[in-house]
């Protein structure tokens, strides 16, 4: 069987026995996650979630990146039309890992740069290559977006490990989550 053809059959099973039509389009934990599209790091997984639960955009190195943002923006449209909103009492979940597949893309400034909407010379403050700096950078930059409608409250990351100088396994994932208001503009420059 071909995986065009096994994945035709999972998707009929999901819909025949799985989905719910009683869903609705607002998450039922008034949750955002940004993770990574890694698939050894799959949110749903991760966080044991079910149809439903939570909104996932996944990009390279699950980053705050004007796409992702622009995402952001666009998900509050489609919540306002829909009769609800994204705003206080929200959770936001920055999700990182660890031997993350941005850190090959290294030797392309260019591609990066753009990918960022930053200067090559700028990468360097991004923390490509350390997934614990790059969290709190990526929080940084929601907590500073002009298009914010109130302060981000925010929580330091989460790890399943003791102590900053331990050593995190491969398999080990950062997560910040944060409470957060969303843009009260539906553009992000």
């Amino acid at each position: 069987m071909s995986v065009i053809e096994t994945l035709t059959q999972r998707n009929e099973a999901f819909s025949s026995s799985r989905f719910s039509a009683d869903l609705k389009i607002m998450p039922s934990m008034k949750t955002m996650i940004i993770g990574c599209v890694d698939p050894r790091v799959d949110p749903v997984d991760i966080f044991g979630l079910a149809p439903g639960e939570a909104a996932v955009i996944r990009n390279v190195g699950g980053r705050i990146t004007p796409s992702t943002l622009q995402t952001m923006a666009m998900l509050r449209i489609v919540a306002k039309a829909s009769g609800g909103d994204i705003g206080p009492g929200w959770n936001l979940i920055v999700l990182h890992h660890n031997d993350c597949g941005i850190t090959c893309l290294a030797h392309s400034p260019e591609l990066l740069a753009k990918y960022f909407g930053v200067a090559p010379a700028d990468l360097h403050a991004l923390a490509i290559a350390d997934p614990h700096k790059a969290v709190a950078v990526d929080v940084a930059a929601l907590k500073a977006n002009p298009f914010m409608a109130d302060p981000i409250v925010g929580r330091e990351p989460l790890r399943r490990d003791q102590g900053d100088d331990a050593p995190v396994p491969e398999s080990e994932t950062l997560t910040s989550e944060i409470s957060c208001c969303y843009p009260t503009n539906e553009f992000y420059a």
